[in-house]
């Protein structure tokens, strides 16, 4: 979904937004695409879970989210957005979770295999984030992944 569409649902119904932060030239997210968001497992989790956004970091157009606009950035040639989800620390490909609740962006930079996303999408879909440390959580899980 778009993140229009996604910060549009969040009136009706609130769940994390998971952004998959990526650019064209990036060969790393093309395989991040084939072969964890593809996975039938991570794919129904996430769609479960999540509000889940595909954004490229070098889009030109204006992203306007939370009453505030962010505008392609020619300097560093990415968007203000991807500033701002990644605190300035671009990488791509940047799996992003937007927790809600006036959390800041929890952006994880570089390719994730399935079984490496599970322990971080399950933190922010089970609600823990903020409650128990991840790596407390991570310990206890048991991974199907």
């Amino acid at each position: 979904m778009s993140l229009q569409q996604a910060e549009e649902s969040l009136k009706t119904q609130q769940k994390p937004i998971l952004i998959d932060l990526y650019t064209d030239w990036c060969g790393w997210c093309k395989v991040m695409d084939k072969e964890t968001y593809a996975n039938k497992q991570v794919a129904a989790y996430i769609m479960e879970k999540f509000y889940p956004v595909k954004l490229n970091a070098e889009q030109k157009q204006a992203i306007t989210f939370q009453g505030r606009t962010y505008q392609f950035n020619s300097k560093y040639r990415t968007h203000e957005f991807a500033i701002y989800l990644t605190g300035g620390r671009l990488s791509y490909p940047t799996t992003v979770i937007l927790p809600g609740n006036g959390n800041h962006p929890q952006p994880v930079a570089g390719f994730l295999k399935p079984k490496e996303l599970e322990p971080i999408v399950k933190y922010f879909g089970e609600g823990q984030f903020g409650k128990i440390a991840f790596v407390d959580f991570e310990k206890r899980l048991n991974k199907n992944w």
